[in-house]
């Protein structure tokens, strides 16, 4: 039977992530930046990269990587998940280096497993693995249209198009146009990508390594969201011990210890669909029903565990200094990522054979 408990080493890297995000990543240095024109947070990425060397965890050692599994990287993006941290690892470090990966381009890995290249992959952010994906033509040799809701690209070096070919191209961010669009999630900004007249090297086939880079991202994606519920529930329990009416801590309040009772069972399944789905992205046994399980349960725990955050905070959870709006709009963002929970039940329907009446 399959450990999901987490083994020391992943224990370890917990800890150091969590130490380094909180030297650098404090609530409110991540709220000014949703308040700025650049939301990501470019030294909280390099401390990632160049000391921790988490961009190529993914990555085999011999291309420059770290050569570690899945379930380290969702040890890295449950710690994300608690910061709420603006970076593009979900973006460049898990699904467009799964992308790349799958294409077999050495050489495009290794600047990523650096951190030296943030890579973007150029398929809307609420595509779902298997779904069908927009591209771009390709003409005389040239990309040409427009591509939405493409997450991170604007921090991006190098996009992956994919185009009506059927193949996957990288192309320079520079030679396109990235245009902000407005995104929910102020930490995940999305972007419009127009390329006009664009030349691109050929790296795949794009059907594949879009829903090998989708499923990963998905799959991974519950562990954000277990990060981000979580936080929540710790926060609240917290402010609920301190805050007091009638000379009593709130928390002691029959009605509010049942809310946090149901909401502790519910994150506590969370985290075993979370590592369920991690663990079978690293050994490959039934991956796809992991995932679908994982992001079918993921969504609703996320966005009430950051709901109650809100609510039960009072009106100190209603003002823009907490942090706990910037939780509920990553919640909220984060459920419609790479597939709603709707789409992946029907997902687990079909592959288990188990159709909705």
């Amino acid at each position: 039977m399959t450990d999901l408990l987490y083994t020391e080493e992943e224990e370890a890297l917990r800890a150091a992530v969590r130490d380094l995000l909180g030297d650098h990543c404090d609530a409110a240095g991540v709220i000014a930046r949703t308040e700025s024109d650049a939301p990501h947070d470019l030294r909280l990425w390099k401390a990632l990269t160049d000391k921790m060397g988490l961009a190529g965890l993914l990555v085999p050692e011999e291309l420059g990587g770290q050569g570690a599994t899945h379930r380290e990287a969702a040890v890295v993006l449950e710690e994300l998940g608690r910061a709420v941290a603006p970076v593009p690892y979900l973006t460049s470090a898990v699904v467009a280096t799964e992308a790349l990966l799958a294409c077999g381009s050495d050489d495009l890995l290794a600047g990523l497993s650096q951190g030296t290249t943030v890579a973007a992959l150029a398929v809307g952010l609420h595509t779902a693995p298997g779904a069908a994906f927009p591209s771009v033509r390709l003409e005389d040799g040239r990309l040409h249209g427009e591509l939405t809701g493409i997450a991170d690209a604007a921090f991006a070096d190098l996009l992956l198009v994919p185009a009506d070919d059927g193949g996957l191209y990288a192309v320079e961010a520079a030679a396109a146009t990235v245009t902000p669009q407005v995104s929910f999630d102020l930490t995940r900004p999305l972007a419009t990508v127009t390329l006009a007249g664009v030349t691109g090297r050929r790296l795949g086939d794009a059907a594949p390594a879009v829903r090998r880079a989708l499923r990963t991202g998905a799959g991974l994606l519950a562990s954000e969201q277990l990060g981000v519920a979580e936080w929540a529930l710790t926060e609240t329990v917290r402010y609920l011990k301190d805050r007091k009416q009638f000379n009593r801590p709130v928390g002691g309040f029959q009605a509010l210890k049942h809310r946090l009772a149901q909401l502790w069972l519910e994150v506590v399944n969370l985290r075993a669909a979370a590592r369920g789905a991690a663990d079978a992205l690293t050994t490959g046994e039934d991956a796809d029903v992991a995932v679908a399980v994982a992001q079918a349960y993921a969504a609703s725990v996320a966005v009430h565990a950051a709901e109650e955050a809100v609510q039960l905070h009072g009106g100190l959870g209603m003002t823009w200094e907490h942090p706990a709006h910037l939780y509920l709009k990553r919640a909220k963002a984060d459920s419609i990522a790479y597939g709603t929970a709707g789409a992946h039940r029907d997902t687990l329907a079909g592959l288990v054979d188990l159709p909705a009446p």
